[in-house]
């Protein structure tokens, strides 16, 4: 435990000596009282004082291919060091990792093992990953362990990659700036509605973020999770589709994945091998250059082909790449088109 990052006092006319803070890491900007914890479940306030019980806990700890994260485009066919904590911002029905995300909210508990910045760097060298990964549950309420390590990971030559649901503030963005290399970021669906029933946050600020993300200059993959029945509509994926276009860059990865009932949503099936296609096609017919689809192993879709002359550059199976097929360098296409990405 120790006193969070960004956060402020705040004092009322009827009491001056008030405990209470806001809290100013992510999008809610959560007012805490004395003795409660924000809608995270791991930042408490302790007599004015805002505590972080993550700042060294870690739940989770794997060496994974970077296409997992999924980044297709950043470093592939390299290892990453995995990292995430308890807890999360939000509080998606449809979770895929709701036993790590929700149970400081859920049970108030913080469970995991203590861990120094020092330590994970370590740790990630010595398995020759060429990266850390700030992932599994949501890195913003780790901001204390992740910036510090973020920070080391630099000095020691490894790069650092964020996998986010895009809700943090924008002062959060700005102090990982320096630091973070790439981002895969959740756009869970197009509406206001949803982000709100679903997920208990507001679509405009993870909007706002992925356009903060282009500037800053990290590289930017983004995931959608197609759930039958609430984000499926034709015109909802060409909305996505149209913004990562408009606002984000048509050359801006696009990942349309398969829902799995889980957690509190288990009244559907999984998504439909068509309606991930349909997805796929909606990316391709609005202009995107690079749209995969994910849990879907074996799907041809998961290589990149060369928008120009549509050869496969970059032939992949899961999480595998199984081989490369460039022109005269790493990112160039036989037929001379520059396919973008990180250290290809």
């Amino acid at each position: 435990m120790a006193e969070a990052l960004l956060y402020k006092p705040l004092k009322n006319s009827q009491d001056s000596r008030s405990a209470t803070v806001q809290c100013g890491l992510c999008a809610h900007y959560c007012v805490i009282k004395d003795g409660t914890r924000g809608k995270c479940g791991v930042r408490e306030n302790r007599s004015g004082v805002l505590h972080s019980l993550v700042a060294d806990v870690i739940a989770a700890a794997n060496l994974d291919p970077v296409e997992k994260k999924p980044l297709f485009h950043f470093m592939p066919g390299t290892r990453t060091f995995s990292i995430g904590a308890p807890g999360c911002n939000l509080c998606c029905s449809f979770c895929q990792n709701a036993s790590l995300s929700q149970e400081p909210r859920a049970r108030g508990a913080v469970r995991g093992q203590r861990v120094t910045p020092e330590e994970i760097v370590r740790a990630a060298r010595e398995s020759g990953a060429a990266s850390i990964s700030y992932t599994y549950s949501e890195p913003t309420i780790f901001f204390e362990l992740m910036y510090p390590t973020a920070q080391l990971a630099v000095q020691a030559g490894l790069k650092n990659i964020l996998v986010s649901n895009g809700f943090m503030s924008p002062e959060c963005l700005e102090m990982l700036g320096p630091y973070i290399h790439a981002a895969n970021i959740d756009l869970k669906a197009f509406t206001e509605e949803f982000y709100k029933e679903r997920c208990g946050a507001r679509l405009a600020p993870v909007l706002e973020n992925l356009r903060h993300i282009v500037r800053l200059g990290w590289w930017l993959e983004v995931t959608t999770l197609v759930i039958p029945g609430l984000n499926d509509t034709r015109e909802e994926l060409v909305r996505i589709a149209t913004f990562i276009r408009d606002e984000l860059g048509a050359q801006v990865p696009w990942h349309v994945s398969r829902f799995h009932p889980c957690h509190e949503l288990t009244d559907r099936g999984p998504t439909p091998t068509q309606t991930l296609e349909t997805a796929w096609q909606v990316g391709l017919d609005v202009g995107l250059a690079y749209v995969y689809l994910g849990n879907v192993p074996g799907h041809g879709s998961e290589s990149t082909s060369c928008p120009s002359c549509g050869e496969v550059v970059v032939e992949r199976n899961g999480f595998s790449v199984l081989g490369t097929h460039w022109g005269e360098r790493p990112g160039r296409c036989a037929c001379g088109h520059d396919v973008p990405g990180v250290d290809w």
